[in-house]
């Protein structure tokens, strides 16, 4: 395969979900019915609806596809961007009815995407696009908490998800549920501690994961532990700061270069996440920055020395054109297809090793999960349990300082341990555990599909296995 083969040659977005989903029933006992049952988008809605804004009618384009509905509600973002197009939203519908069954989040997937460039618009404006859209997909029941719940995806925010669930609460006035028809939203506005940062958080948990077993490691040609690895970021948005900064700052690791869409900033010594960060919010971009060297041409750094790759922007990044001078020995997907069905067999045959995109995002959806259960329950997390909580914790320390103050032992509680045992789990502490746990069991069930075929040789085959038979299994039980 020629390292300049023609982009043509590359399959689309769809087109690669479908090869990978393929590769991975070939290897699996399943009726040809049920494989294409499981394949194949339910249904996709486009929507197109008009605003008058600036003095004249404007129309829009936007779309919402349920790809498998083997369990409900269905679950899956809203993006906003220019290039949204219905193959597109039909591939991350797909994504995710395979991301949440690796990760037993009980929804099927959904994907919705609008035609819009947010920075054309001024807040009000946008905010006044985005009623309108919540509004047509409500009304078809596209919006609604038992059967669809949208999220934040690329180019929307928490700001976004509170005008969608505004505009569901008017549409739908008795409905005492309607907090739980879209997650993401701000904490002041029925959100949960830690969803922003969760996706990134995801990653970083999913990588700890990796590094617990040497033997997986090794297959990656790198040994020890995350502290010190070199990592290179491409996309400082929500995943990609988020998953950079906790690295950096929690475990270690060297942020050596960081990919934006004005070029790349490089240094060996490990980039300030927090500087850069605070930096592209105030001008726009990476350009000026005055701590490091700047790379016009960012996707060279995309082929530099590193020892972790985590592509955390676009799909396709990883392609046909520069697959071959990847020289990272692992690769994060955090961002949803950053490698496409072509790449990904080069990058297999040269050894790298990739923690799919399926897994290593996972961590929205956990956390959107764990939300849409607050919302339903009309509680927070921690509330019933904290205080009894540091109630029976309150019994060990008082009998553990009665015994401190016996001489004859000659022994003393360490410093601050008093205060860190006897606090309680409010709710920030119990989604990142909830969190922790949900990417420890589904690495460990992909892993064990991983090490225990002689067939699989790759994470995101081991991945698709466990994933599309859980999937098989819910369509079982409803008599398909």
């Amino acid at each position: 395969m020629s390292q300049n083969q023609d982009l043509k040659a590359e399959p689309s977005f769809r087109d690669s979900v479908d090869l990978m989903f393929d590769r991975a029933v070939a290897l699996m006992d399943m009726s040809p019915g049920l494989k294409e049952k499981i394949r194949v988008c339910n249904a996709t809605y486009t929507v197109r609806f008009g605003v008058r804004l600036r003095g004249q009618i404007h129309t829009f384009t936007g779309y919402r596809s349920v790809h498998s509905e083997h369990m409900e509600p269905v679950k899956g973002g809203i993006r906003y961007a220019p290039n949204v197009h219905q193959e597109e939203v039909e591939a991350l519908a797909a994504l995710m009815t395979y991301k949440c069954s690796l990760v037993e989040v009980p929804y099927g997937g959904s994907k919705g995407g609008l035609r819009i460039n947010p920075r054309d618009w001024e807040e009000d404006e946008l905010e006044r696009i985005t009623r309108r859209f919540a509004y047509e997909l409500a009304k078809r029941d596209l919006i609604n908490p038992s059967q669809n719940v949208p999220a934040p995806d690329m180019g929307t925010s928490e700001r976004e998800m509170a005008w969608i669930a505004d505009q569901y609460r008017r549409m739908n006035t008795t409905d005492i549920n309607a907090n739980a028809c879209v997650t993401g939203k701000p904490l002041n506005a029925g959100g949960i501690a830690g969803r922003i940062e969760a996706t990134g958080r995801g990653v970083q948990y999913g990588l700890r994961e990796f590094f617990r077993y040497p033997e997986d490691v090794a297959a990656a040609k790198l040994s020890g532990s995350l502290s010190g690895k070199r990592v290179i970021v491409q996309g400082l948005g929500n995943v990609g700061y988020h998953a950079a900064k906790f690295l950096s700052e929690e475990d270690g690791c060297r942020i050596t270069a960081i990919i934006e869409r004005d070029g790349a900033l490089h240094d060996e010594a490990g980039l300030n996440v927090q500087a850069v960060y605070d930096w592209i919010r105030e001008h726009g971009g990476i350009t000026g920055y005055p701590g490091a060297a700047h790379e016009p041409d960012g996707s060279k750094l995309l082929e530099a020395d590193c020892d972790i790759l985590i592509p955390a922007a676009l799909e396709g990044t990883i392609n046909l054109t520069n697959a071959h001078a990847i020289k990272a020995p692992l690769i994060v997907e955090a961002a949803n297809g950053p490698v496409t069905a072509g790449a990904d067999e080069i990058l297999r045959e040269k050894g790298c090793v990739i923690i799919p995109d399926m897994y290593a995002n996972a961590g929205g959806v956990t956390v959107s999960y764990f939300e849409w259960v607050k919302n339903l329950s009309h509680i927070r997390f921690g509330r019933m349990q904290r205080r009894a909580e540091e109630a029976r914790h309150q019994l060990l320390v008082d009998e553990l300082e009665r015994l401190s103050a016996d001489k004859q032992l000659g022994w003393t509680l360490s410093p601050g341990f008093k205060e860190r045992y006897l606090r309680g789990a409010g709710e920030l502490e119990l989604v990142r555990s909830g969190l922790d746990d949900t990417m420890r069991t589904a690495y460990q069930a992909m892993r064990t599909v991983w090490h225990g075929r002689s067939d699989v040789h790759d994470l995101r085959t081991a991945a698709y296995l466990v994933s599309i038979e859980r999937v098989a299994a819910s369509y079982r039980a409803k008599g398909l």
